[in-house]
């Protein structure tokens, strides 16, 4: 009984110790989004999770009503936007919603928080500061934005 107690115990850490899969941008696109130079005429949003925290969590994220992908743990999207009003939905146990404002040729980092809820995983977005961001987002693998 505990030999089956202890393999139990093994395929529930492997399970959970896992991570989640998503499509990773190649090298030479996640060096060129680390340069942090937007165009002149748009705006760059990165949504960053850096945290290992959840890890075998994929978190679907959305730009203005439209899916984008998911992230997993240490990764980042850029959204290259025109300036204006925007909204980036993630969805898990909860939603959370992030209004921005955004100006042309500035950079906006976003903070992807994965927390523990009641039956899923829950999640929050966080605007933050441009050394905060970059550092965040240089921990991070750039994700191949999914075409839906």
């Amino acid at each position: 009984m505990k030999r089956e107690i202890f393999i139990l115990l093994i395929i529930t850490a492997l399970f959970l110790g896992g991570c989640a899969s998503v499509p990773m941008a190649n090298i030479e696109r996640d060096n060129m989004a680390k340069t942090f130079a937007p165009q002149s005429d748009k705006a760059n949003i990165y949504v960053y999770r850096n945290e290992t925290f959840g890890a075998a969590i994929k978190l679907p994220v959305a730009l203005d009503g439209r899916l984008i992908g998911d992230t997993a743990a240490k990764t980042y999207f850029l959204l290259v936007v025109p300036p204006g009003e925007h909204k980036l939905i993630t969805k898990a146990e909860n939603d959370a919603i992030l209004p921005l404002m955004v100006e042309a040729g500035r950079n906006y980092f976003v903070w992807q928080e994965v927390k523990m809820g009641l039956w899923a995983a829950r999640s929050n977005l966080q605007l933050v500061d441009e050394a905060t961001g970059r550092k965040g987002v240089e921990e991070c693998k750039l994700i191949e934005e999914t075409k839906y």
